[in-house]
């Protein structure tokens, strides 16, 4: 399958005001931060969103975006897979804060959620120092948690997916509130009659 179509986070920048963008990362990724006017489908919950964002990108352009770009990209797949044109952020929201633009934030927010990728570098180098660590004290065997994280950061990179991600996407911090899915149709039907 091809690579979606990319947009570097300068152009993204100049046609915002003529793009529809959909981010999927998580509610609390989201309200620690997003590209401004950028609609929350989660990943989760694309399938639900297929025909607003169909109607939309007959209308005009959808751009997906994610922290990384790696979401971004698998979730441009499963649209293309539906007969959807989108292109993706190149970099995610980290491009975009890095090329020094702006994010909006939610006046409910109270506090910021650490990005999936820092949350995901967070819980793998904890598991592999208490493996190391309680295979040295406790039982050798220990050590293959390190192993199975090491494994696992391997295949995340090959195929691009993460399954740990998949795991700390469901814990409760990552979901301060319930993506409210019909608010965010209505305002992407909204967007798209403009």
């Amino acid at each position: 399958m091809t690579a979606p179509l990319t947009v570097d986070p300068r152009q993204a920048h100049a046609r915002l005001h003529e793009l529809t963008v959909i981010d999927v990362r998580t509610p609390g990724e989201y309200a620690g931060g997003h590209v401004p006017g950028a609609l929350n489908i989660p990943l989760d919950q694309l399938d639900r969103a297929l025909p607003d964002i169909r109607t939309a990108a007959e209308r005009g352009d959808v751009l997906v975006v994610c922290a990384s770009g790696a979401r971004s990209e698998n979730a441009c797949r499963v649209l293309a897979g539906n007969g959807i044109t989108t292109a993706t952020l190149a970099g995610g929201t980290a491009a975009w804060t890095a090329g020094g633009y702006d994010t909006h934030r939610p006046e409910t927010t109270t506090k910021a959620t650490w990005s999936m990728d820092r949350q995901v570098r967070f819980t793998a180098g904890t598991v592999v120092l208490l493996g190391l660590l309680l295979g040295l004290a406790v039982h050798p065997a220990f050590h293959l948690l390190s192993a199975g994280i090491a494994a696992g950061l391997v295949v995340s990179a090959l195929t691009n997916a993460c399954g740990m991600a998949a795991v700390l996407a469901k814990l409760p911090h990552n979901r301060p509130r319930r993506a409210d899915l019909d608010a965010t149709l209505a305002r992407l039907r909204g967007t798209a009659e403009r």
